[in-house]
């Protein structure tokens, strides 16, 4: 770590901040050292993105005095953090899809001459030389949409890391990079720190705050509990100081082995032979058993994303045959598959939510047509949303406010709750706790568990070796575009895993 100078180079005191009456931070004291990596932890809704936000400029309405360089500020926008040296990377992307890569990384900000026109050559130029030192070889001439999501992360990332900004918020920064990827992420942020770059570093990948951060700090409920030296804590000190006791599963899932078994009978609820797509997966045969959790995992680039959008109709598979509850199906498009028994909970939730729209809307949608007599339908979208948020623990516990004010693994929530009124035969869930930490993610495991019991087959596909550890019975890696092994009846450990992938 670079040589701090005198005092801290952000200080919050008394900061509180509330959403329609729902408190989302109370009374926060909390500070950053000059020249350090600080690493935020908490549950979903602890109030971590909100405090960062407020940071950034996002949330210009609160209480509390916050100092920047020993001078109190009050951003209103997120040019004025900017302008005084703070910049943040999102937990959702903001990329836009139909723009260049170049266009992405100089977003607002692209070199134009004395006449306004912009300077395309030198733009692409430097927007190459800016993703090289991440590691990133792309033609920064084409549409970022086009890009894996994890490309599209680092193209974000670049955006931040390089606009010369002293004070860098990474949210949720790693969580859809490979492990390569992140390994030159790690050393672009230890090389700008010694370069005198700070960073508030927040990510439910314990492993990736331990190993990155000189200081960790602890969100709960709206409140800062604790801020620690990383040289004296742990995995399991973290998630105690985070979600308390009585999590045995998931702490196994981050740091040791868990015990694989299936008891799941009958004939398969989905099976698939063959299954290929030019560019993405090729002769994959997989079968998933009412009351089971079948995992998919593999590195960002593997397939099992792929494979998962064609499972639901969003991808068209070149070959293959798929069986659904004994029939031989084919789904052109998601609403046969909707039909046929098959529901995806995709990786982005900007695809499938409304942000300006109230959290009971984004559940019921799925359901209108089965909610009778139009004059109450509101009344009956609410009391069935309702359900679910007491159920999933979302939170705020309402049904009210607009789904861009939830954290985002409130949002994801959401997204589940949709296919939960009207259960599918087959529920696929495509990186389903990113963006959630340990908290969350166990409450997701236990709504998995539920769904279990009720007799749904249920697939979950991630990059992330905890999530498929801590919920599959049978896991399946892949590794460009194929199967290479499965865990089964046996003791698999995350160590496992990423060997195989």
């Amino acid at each position: 770590m670079s040589e701090n100078q005198a005092g801290p180079i952000l200080e919050l005191r008394g900061i509180g901040k509330t959403f329609g009456g729902v408190t989302a931070l109370k009374d926060v004291d909390f500070s950053v050292a000059r020249g350090e990596i600080h690493g935020i932890v908490g549950e979903n809704g602890a109030g971590k993105s909100t405090l960062m936000k407020i940071i950034a400029g996002v949330h210009a309405d609160y209480d509390g005095v916050m100092y920047l360089g020993g001078e109190p500020v009050h951003f209103t926008r997120p040019s004025d953090a900017l302008a005084a040296g703070v910049g943040m990377v999102h937990q959702e992307l903001s990329i836009v899809p139909d723009l260049t890569v170049a266009e992405n990384v100089f977003l607002g900000v692209q070199p134009t001459n004395r006449a306004g026109v912009v300077r395309w050559r030198e733009m692409a130029s430097k927007a190459r030389e800016i993703l090289a030192r991440l590691g990133i070889d792309v033609d920064p001439r084409m549409e970022a949409g086009r890009l894996a999501l994890g490309v599209q992360q680092l193209i974000e990332l670049g955006r931040v890391l390089f606009s010369g900004a002293k004070l860098i918020i990474l949210d949720e920064p790693t969580s859809a990079l490979s492990p390569p990827e992140l390994e030159v992420l790690f050393k672009v942020l230890r090389r700008m720190r010694e370069e005198g770059t700070t960073f508030i570093f927040i990510s439910h990948f314990l492993d990736d705050v331990l190993e990155i951060s000189d200081t960790v700090s602890v969100f709960r409920n709206a409140r800062h509990v604790e801020t620690r030296p990383v040289s004296g804590i742990d995995k399991t000190w973290l998630i105690t100081k985070m979600i308390g006791e009585g999590h045995e599963r998931l702490e196994e899932s981050y740091s040791g082995e868990v015990l694989l078994s299936s008891d799941a009978e009958g004939e398969p609820m989905l099976e698939i032979r063959d299954f290929s797509l030019r560019g993405a997966f090729s002769g994959v045969s997989l079968d998933v058993r009412p009351g089971e959790v079948l995992g998919i995992y593999g590195f960002m680039g593997s397939g099992q994303l792929e494979l998962a959008k064609a499972l639901n109709g969003k991808l068209k598979a070149d070959n293959g045959v798929m069986v659904i509850d004994g029939d031989e199906t084919r789904v052109a498009n998601t609403a046969a598959a909707w039909k046929a028994g098959i529901a995806l909970v995709p990786e982005s939730r900007r695809s499938m939510l409304f942000a300006d729209v109230p959290v009971y809307k984004n559940i019921s949608i799925s359901i209108l047509d089965r909610i009778s007599r139009l004059l109450l339908k509101n009344a009956r979208e609410r009391e069935i949303a309702g359900g679910h948020v007491e159920k999933l623990r979302i939170r705020p516990y309402s049904v009210e406010p607009d789904l861009r004010t939830l954290s985002g693994g409130n949002q994801q929530k959401v997204a589940l709750a949709r296919w939960l009124t009207h259960l599918p035969k087959v529920l696929i869930l495509s990186e389903p706790t990113r963006g959630m930490d340990v908290g969350a993610k166990d409450d997701v495991v236990n709504i998995v568990r539920d769904l279990k019991k009720q007799g749904v087959a249920i697939i979950v596909v991630s990059t992330e070796p905890e999530t498929v550890m801590s919920m599959a019975d049978r896991i399946l890696v892949m590794r460009k575009g194929v199967i290479t092994h499965e865990f089964a009846e046996g003791a698999v450990s995350k160590d496992k895993l990423l060997a195989a992938a």
